[in-house]
């Protein structure tokens, strides 16, 4: 491994920018170098324009970082972007023409053809959409790879084993979404509270199209979208953190819940096999007890990193039923963004 790598962060003040600075402070591979954000943050320091929201202590050294303009011109090779998605898109795409490594947790790029949406668990080889995206934008050395929206990841790591083991015709996902996936401040209290809110706006179609896409074959020129249905309910619930979500799958082969958790027990992907430092060991945790996964309890799992699961029983209208859960800011967003960028490290498919 070559010495560690220089890399910002943009929207370093965000809720998501504040997870990718926590992760990377003390990264075995990664040299935090840079923090991007508003002209209103530039030149200052961070401990002066970011109201710390995690849960431990700003790493020591970050404070006193002066936060830079969001512009192609930052000391470092690879950027991590949680902007708002309504920014992201022709900023990230001015880094990569810059020679920049772009991964972006952001939505703006993620139903792009030549963009891989990826976790590293999943679909490995859709990375070999970079190839063609050079080609097609004109950019030597630059890309952009994006991690999928949060409640996308759970469901997605959750249904990759069912489908390469029995196939998958169609699907049903409910899900029961913490507030900060929101943002800060997110959503009011009196909202929130003592409440379910039975709308997230566009969360719905994401959910819909995003793991097709991941599930989906790579065809040497583009992805073909895997060939099932999902139908998706999403609700904002009182939690602070963690996604569950309640699904019904129809298979294509039958299987029965022990065969449907033999085959999450026995999956080893490509993250865990090179033991890279974000990839939690192992990648799906299943949970045996009849009130499990739930998200006090199950979503810091592997660091925040493991996909939870449990409940499995047969489905009385489809074929088998079960529940999943994450961490919507660590999985669902900066970690899931960083362990893309340690795939690629790790497989040489870059020459920072």
């Amino acid at each position: 491994m070559p010495d560690r790598i220089r890399v910002g962060v943009l929207g370093a003040t965000g809720t998501v920018g504040q997870r990718f600075v926590e992760l990377l402070a003390d990264h075995p591979w990664f040299e935090l170098a840079a923090l991007a954000a508003s002209d209103t943050s530039a030149g200052r320091r961070y401990g002066d324009v970011c109201r710390w929201l995690p849960s431990s202590d700003m790493p020591p050294g970050v404070a006193d970082m002066i936060v830079e303009e969001t512009a192609p011109t930052l000391g470092c090779d690879v950027v991590f972007s949680a902007l708002p998605g309504d920014l992201a898109g022709s900023v990230e795409e001015a880094f990569a023409a810059a020679g920049y490594a772009v991964f972006s947790n952001a939505g703006a790029h993620r139903r792009d053809p030549d963009v891989p949406l990826l976790i590293p668990e999943v679909n490995p080889d859709h990375l070999a959409l970079i190839v063609g995206q050079r080609a097609r934008r004109g950019w030597d050395r630059g890309f952009i790879v994006t991690n999928p929206n949060c409640s996308a990841v759970m469901l997605t790591v959750a249904l990759a084993p069912i489908q390469a083991a029995f196939g998958l015709r169609s699907v049903l996902v409910s899900t029961m979404q913490g507030l900060s996936g929101a943002g800060y401040p997110g959503v009011p209290s009196l909202d929130a509270l003592d409440n379910v809110i039975p709308y997230i706006s566009g969360e719905e179609d994401k959910l819909s199209f995003e793991p097709r896409k991941m599930l989906g074959k790579f065809n040497g020129a583009g992805v073909e979208l895997a060939d099932f249905s999902i139908s998706a309910h999403c609700n904002r619930v009182p939690t602070r953190e963690g996604h569950l979500e309640t699904v019904s799958a129809a298979l294509e082969r039958p299987a029965t819940p022990q065969e449907i958790v033999e085959v999450w027990r026995a999956w080893r992907p490509l993250p865990q096999q090179l033991n890279l430092p974000t990839a939690p060991q192992p990648a799906l945790v299943v949970r045996e007890e009849k009130d499990r996964p739930q998200p006090r309890l199950d979503r810091d799992a592997g660091r925040g990193m493991a996909v939870s699961v449990g409940r499995v029983r047969p489905c009385e209208v489809l074929d088998i039923k079960f529940i999943t859960l994450g961490h919507n800011t660590l999985r669902g967003a900066a970690g899931a963004s960083i362990l893309n960028a340690e795939l690629m490290l790790a497989q040489g498919l870059v020459d920072w």
